[in-house]
């Protein structure tokens, strides 16, 4: 797909990864809608950053777990535009163990509604404008924590609800993969310890999170480091861009956490 004149939806693009994805699709001339709630320090910078990028853009402030904002959302796509070509489904509240500790009740609601029903309401509200388009792409983000879950280095990070509810997004990958087809393409970027999302730049990594911790959590993955902001661009420009073939498939952008950071031992010379 070319981008440039295209319309995008993107969720959560006040900062981190939503507005680097954001930036990199207004770099390819893409026209954008971008939403934001939390993290009102970063409401100016986020301006600043998106006013410079000589696209069409709007910036729009919305609790997408209410019903009610996500129907004004994309009311404001269709009477611009009319159709909606590219949907970055980046929307998602995890609650560290070792920063909540255990659930309440507020905070499992909480996850369940922002990392898992959100994404579907607003899929579902802007489905009939990915319609419209000739040839649309809807990416979910999603996490590990959904194969991983609250278990070895990654207990500190991930724990029962979220992982839960991004298990529940590859389901809805999956069936919105089918619902599109051949016209809108679904597929879903799983992603491992990132930067402003599980590691460096977030509250949990730099005052919860000890540093023995830390290295353990960078030994279990085969890259050695964790992922950065333009690890997840890239992915997204290969999807839409380059990939008119790939639906309803999970990439797992996570630099082999899920295999393990354990070296590979030397093949035996056996007994025979």
């Amino acid at each position: 797909m070319e981008i440039k004149k295209k319309v995008a939806l993107v969720l959560g693009a006040v900062k981190g990864i939503g507005k680097g994805i954001g930036l990199a699709l207004a770099k390819e001339g893409a026209s954008l809608i971008l939403t934001r709630y939390d993290w009102e320090d970063s409401f100016k910078k986020m301006e600043s950053d998106f006013i410079n990028s000589e696209v069409e853009y709007h910036i729009v402030s919305a609790n997408l777990k209410d019903i009610k904002d996500i129907q004004k959302l994309s009311s404001l796509i269709r009477d611009r535009y009319g159709r909606l070509d590219i949907f970055i489904n980046n929307i998602e509240r995890g609650g560290w163990p070792v920063v909540h500790g255990e659930y309440t009740q507020d905070q499992w609601d909480l996850e369940m509604e922002t990392t898992l029903r959100a994404k579907r309401w607003v899929f579902n509200e802007v489905y009939p404008l990915l319609q419209q388009s000739d040839d649309a792409v809807v990416i979910n983000i999603s996490s590990i924590a959904a194969i991983v879950g609250r278990s070895g280095p990654a207990a500190a990070v991930f724990n029962d609800g979220y992982a839960a509810a991004n298990r529940g997004v590859s389901s809805l990958t999956e069936t919105w993969a089918r619902m599109g087809a051949p016209k809108i393409r679904v597929n879903e970027i799983m992603l491992g310890i990132f930067e402003t999302r599980h590691a460096q730049g977030t509250r949990g990594w730099e005052k919860a999170i000890s540093e023995e911790e830390k290295k353990a959590l960078i030994n279990h993955i085969p890259m050695g480091r964790t992922g950065k902001i333009n690890d997840v661009v890239a992915a997204c420009l290969f999807i839409i861009k380059d990939a008119p073939y790939l639906t309803g498939v999970v990439l797992r952008l996570d630099g082999g956490y899920v295999l393990g950071g354990e070296k590979m031992s030397p093949m035996p010379k056996g007994i025979l």
